[in-house]
């Protein structure tokens, strides 16, 4: 087991990555990659990467070779955003800020954004081996068992899954779990309401297989689009290619016809059936929970299988709590509603927060009130707008002397400054998920899932702001004077 130690030289030309295997000597480069032999594909892999995830002060991509029953060189990555460096890095901005610098510099580029059309190539590295017909055998590859009560082998965790509208032929590049299944069969479940199900449905409702291309090793880039969420009308190619400032190659599927990444290391090509299917769960999702039990679900007939030479599986393995691992995701999935925000007509917001110990559960706004009903406007605003409307839970409006990020900050303005009686309000049958854990079993059983928002006011009380007595710390004006004069200290 290894970490290796920056190299300055290569790190200063970190931009010009284009896969994963670039990501992986850039953060070799930076002094955040571990190398890790011998570990087993059952259990070992995914115990270690939410072991060491948790760890205090660890914050390192993981690095898995010489996997147990399989040759040297067919590798297994995760945590590839483990660190705000590496994630700052993979939107292109400086990586030597604080966090909320990072999202204020986010917040900026992202309105400069313009979409970049991919650049279609007829050929790339993910076509040094190219497997059809009975050769086809996704066992080959060292797919972890994440979870010890996972009941199969998860090759799609940090993966893309490309799918087209019938409608309109617009793509749509998701992150959506994939359980092996057979050697050429690999399962598909796509929660209600994302973008790649409305796609499934929409085949399905005609009674057509829908064609997937699936990628299970590609640019990080792409994964922190396709699990972030983005705008329905937003191709996730093309997102990606401006925030590199380049287009993506890509290589249009001989199957499908769909867009796969040239430079991907494993995709796969075939086709959803409506009429076959498969069991499928449970699965440790990201909520931290196993909230869907074993069912039937569709699966991706595989007729094409592409890799490079010596393959790395991208994976991702959700922990407990939660987004501990994603800091691009949180990064974007934050700056994106405190737009929404403002888009809203929402003034004064001063920082917004998805905490990372909750997920999407818990967001935390602050503002610097102006008027009578502010507080609840952020609110009710942030708890259905789309960016924190899936699977949210409560939502915290705090002072600007409020840090969203500091969660010992939120609890302490939670109980001085909110009071249950006042402070408090509720919204029934909003937008959640099969995987909710507290969804009822009877409600579950009616297909119902929707959950409610607990809004908290936690900011000073407006009609009697002046009149709220004042905080005894010390000023953030006299902490700066006090970090700048014994700056030895804080070393």
């Amino acid at each position: 087991m290894s970490v290796l130690a920056p190299d300055a030289p290569r790190l200063a030309q970190s931009l010009q990555h284009r896969d994963l295997r670039d990501w992986i000597r850039l953060a070799q480069d930076l002094g955040q990659l571990q190398t890790i032999d011998g570990a087993d594909w059952d259990l070992e892999i995914g115990g270690l990467s939410e072991l060491l995830a948790l760890e205090p002060g660890h914050h390192r991509c993981l690095l898995f070779d010489n996997i147990k029953g399989y040759q040297a060189g067919w590798r297994v990555v995760t945590d590839v955003f483990a660190s705000k460096e590496l994630g700052a890095i993979a939107l292109g901005l400086p990586h030597d800020q604080s966090r909320s610098e990072i999202e204020q510099a986010w917040r900026a580029k992202s309105r400069q954004l313009k979409l970049t059309p991919v650049k279609e190539v007829t050929t790339g590295a993910v076509l040094e081996n190219v497997v059809r017909g009975d050769d086809i055998d996704l066992f080959r590859f060292p797919t972890p068992r994440w979870h010890e009560a996972d009941t199969g082998r998860y090759l799609g965790t940090g993966d893309q899954v490309i799918t087209r509208d019938p409608d309109t032929g617009q793509i749509n590049v998701g992150t959506y779990r994939m359980m092996i299944q057979g050697r050429d069969k690999i399962g598909l479940y796509i929660s209600p309401g994302h973008h790649g199900r409305i796609h499934r449905d929409k085949y399905f409702a005609r009674g057509e297989p829908m064609p997937v291309a699936a990628v299970f090793g590609a640019h990080p880039l792409l994964f922190a689009a396709s699990s972030s969420g983005l705008p329905p009308s937003t191709n996730e190619y093309e997102w990606a290619g401006a925030v590199k400032g380049e287009p993506l190659e890509v290589i249009r599927g001989p199957v499908t016809g769909l867009p796969i990444p040239a430079h991907a290391e494993i995709v796969v090509e075939g086709f959803v059936h409506p009429e076959r299917l498969m069991e499928e769960g449970p699965f440790g999702e990201w909520t931290g929970y196993y909230a869907s039990a074993v069912r039937q679900e569709p699966f991706v007939q595989v007729e094409a299988l592409y890799h490079r030479d010596d393959p790395i599986i991208l994976g991702y393995c959700p922990t407990r709590p939660p987004g501990a691992t994603h800091e691009v995701a949180r990064t974007i999935i934050n700056a994106a509603l405190w737009d929404a925000l403002e888009a809203a007509g929402v003034p004064d917001v001063r920082a917004v927060s998805m905490a990372p110990s909750a997920g999407r559960g818990m967001v935390v706004i602050s503002i610097c009130t102006r008027y009578a009903g502010h507080a609840r406007q952020a609110a009710l605003v942030a708890s259905q707008c789309r960016e924190a409307a899936y699977l949210g839970r409560y939502i915290v409006v705090v002072d600007e002397d409020i840090d969203p990020n500091n969660v010992d900050e939120v609890l302490w303005a939670m109980w001085t400054r909110s009071d249950p009686e006042e402070s408090l309000d509720l919204i029934r049958s909003c937008w959640s998920t099969p995987l909710d854990p507290r969804i009822p079993p009877e409600k579950r059983a009616r297909r119902e899932f929707t959950n409610s928002r607990l809004i908290i006011d936690a900011t000073r009380p407006f009609h009697w702001k002046q009149e709220f007595p004042a905080v005894s710390s010390a000023s953030p004006e006299l902490r700066a004077a006090l970090r700048d004069k014994w700056s030895g200290l804080f070393q």
